[in-house]
Formats: C-alpha cells, structure tokens, sequence
C-alpha cells in the first residue's frame, strides 16, 4: 500500500522534528520546512495528501498559506497548527477552509486523530469553488467597508464572523481578510481608492502583526 504524503510548515524546529516523527510511525511519508513561503511553493508544486502549518511564522502566516493552497489544490486538506493565544484564529481558519486545527502542545494520538479528521472532512465535504462567484457580495462588502468605520472595527475584531450576513465563499472571504487586492480586482475589476484603503493599511497590517496572517 502506498503512503500517504504529508507537508508540515512551522518556524519551530522541534515542532517539525516532534510532528515528522509521530507521522512517520503513522506511516506517512513526511516533508518538513520552517519556512511558510518554502512550504507554499511545495505545497502546489508537489503532491501531498494533507498539510500541517502554523499560523504565525515569520515570512507568511498560515492564513496566507490555506489562501494560496486551496487556490491551486481546492480539495487539499489543510490543518492549521496553532499555540493557546492563537487559537481564536485557527477557529476562524476552519470557517474560512481549513480542514481541522491542532493546538500546541499535543500528543501523538491527538496529531494523528487530527490528520485523519481533516483528511476525512475533506473527502467528505469537496472542494469548494476557488473563484469570485459572488461579485455583487463582495462589492457590497466593499463599499460598506469604505464607508463604514464600525464594519471595519467588526472585521478587525471578528474576521469571518462580520461577514456571516454575506453570501461569500471561503475563498471570496480570505481574499476579503487578507487584503488581497490583485485578486479581488482580477474578478471584480479596479477598486476604487476607498475601497483599497482598508484593504491596503488597518485590516490587512493588523493581521498580518497580531496574528500572523
């Protein structure tokens, strides 16, 4: 029988040793990288049947990194790896694609029971779609956002829960979290100024410090 192939990205080496070694007696065949840009780039260049990120590291959250993933592989699972202050995100990143979320420190049972839940909920639930379907929302979004000093307040604070009201899919929403402009503006056309300011400086940048996104 062929192993099954994961990828585990965190900047914390005795995470990526302690997670390797626990999947490996699982019978995975395990690549690690302390790099979330290395493990984006392997993660839709190579094949893997599930991957493992932390949600804060130094070069790009795991946000940015479940983003960019379920963009290239929509049916990929994705686990996000998180420590006890982060784990309102990785709530939030199960709401916004991902699979099942792991809270440091863990056992061994736990990390496995983890791995197997996401890769369980992905064969179950599908991939979901990739690009903006749903313009007019995402415009309406935009525009409140523009105008809106407590909307954004609500983003900041409450992220995919401020956007329940809105039909938008996970993908539409990330895009919306994370500031990214190149996309949103590749399906919906060019934003306006408003539009972009609070794409460009008070969402995106406090994510990015607090939370690693």
């Amino acid at each position: 029988m062929k192993k099954r192939k994961a990828l585990v990205i965190d900047d914390e080496q005795m995470v990526l040793d302690s997670v390797k070694r626990i999947l490996a007696e699982g019978d995975y065949d395990v690549e690690v990288t302390p790099s979330g840009c290395q493990g984006l780039e392997w993660g839709i260049q190579k094949e893997y049947d599930v991957v493992l990120t932390d949600i804060r590291m130094p070069d790009i959250g795991g946000m940015v990194v479940l983003r960019d993933l379920k963009r290239a592989k929509p049916a990929l699972p994705v686990v996000i790896i998180t420590g006890y202050a982060s784990v309102r995100s990785a709530v939030q990143a199960m709401r916004l694609g991902a699979s099942d979320y792991l809270e440091k420190p863990f056992t061994p049972d736990e990390l496995l029971k983890s791995v197997d839940k996401a890769m369980q909920n992905a064969a179950s639930q599908g991939p979901q779609e990739q690009t903006l379907i749903h313009k007019e929302e995402m415009l309406q979004v935009l525009e409140r956002a523009a105008t809106d000093g407590e909307f954004v307040h609500e983003l900041l604070h409450h992220w995919a829960d401020a956007l329940e009201g809105y039909d938008l899919n996970h993908a539409e929403k990330l895009a919306l979290l994370t500031g990214d402009i190149e996309w949103i503006e590749e399906y919906a056309g060019p934003l306006t100024v408003k539009q972009k300011r609070w794409l460009e400086k008070p969402l995106s940048a406090e994510m990015l410090r607090t939370y690693g996104w």
